[in-house]
């Protein structure tokens, strides 16, 4: 992937991983464009958020039947990692996100 191609799809790589919305705009933006970088980073964003949302269900029902109120914190996961992929599309870099950036 050159720097070109970096450029031209950095703007749509960081709305990406603005919400499960930013994804779905970033998408439909790049169906034309058919930026690899966008590509990429679509991807990892969707996977980050997907993530979040299991990872909140669970959490959910943890706290629900063990009453450990810390557990609530886990609820950010899915908020850390569309922060790291976001710094990573701001960057220029084409790296995946810790944990599930592999998973698909």
């Amino acid at each position: 992937m050159n720097q070109n191609t970096i450029e031209e799809g950095k703007t749509l790589a960081i709305v990406s991983y603005i919400t499960l919305l930013g994804t779905l705009v970033a998408y439909f933006m790049n169906r034309g464009k058919n930026n690899e970088f966008v590509k990429f980073h679509i991807g990892q964003a969707l996977r980050a958020w997907i993530t979040g949302l299991i990872v909140t269900f669970i959490a959910k029902v943890l706290i629900m039947f063990s009453g450990i109120g810390l557990l609530s914190y886990l609820q950010y996961a899915g908020l850390v990692l569309a922060i790291i992929g976001g710094l990573n599309a701001m960057n220029g870099k084409v790296e995946k996100i810790p944990l599930v950036g592999d998973i698909g």
